[in-house]
């Protein structure tokens, strides 16, 4: 299987799992991206279609933080602080967009992380 055949495999499932996934206002969607070397994280409404906020291992304030780190310790970093976010701007549950990816790894060390916070999903 090359590079591009699981690309598109998993942009099938993506699809197929946005069907039923839809963030509102009082419950917006948590969606993960996995590059090869970056974790990105978004909190989306998509009944108005706009990003409430966000978070990345190429964020400033925490790119010191991960150095020397593997993928799933930096996981684990960017899923907490999107939780702490995510409860400072007083939202208590989210639905959660794991991209088409699997959920094991990094995804589901991020979605832990972001539990361990308080997030409800």
């Amino acid at each position: 299987m090359t590079k591009a055949d699981s690309r598109a495999l998993r942009l099938k499932r993506h699809l197929r799992i946005r069907k039923q996934v839809f963030g509102t206002p009082d419950r917006p969607r948590l969606s993960v991206f996995r590059s090869l070397d970056h974790l990105y994280v978004q909190l989306i409404d998509d009944v108005s279609g706009h990003t409430i906020l966000s978070a990345s291992t190429l964020e400033a304030d925490v790119k010191d933080s991960l150095a020397a780190k593997t993928k799933t310790e930096q996981a684990v970093i960017i899923g907490s602080l999107i939780g702490k976010r995510v409860l400072e701007r007083g939202i208590l549950e989210v639905v959660f967009d794991r991209g088409g990816y699997k959920y094991h790894g990094r995804v589901k060390a991020l979605a832990e992380a972001a539990r361990n916070e308080g997030l409800i999903f």
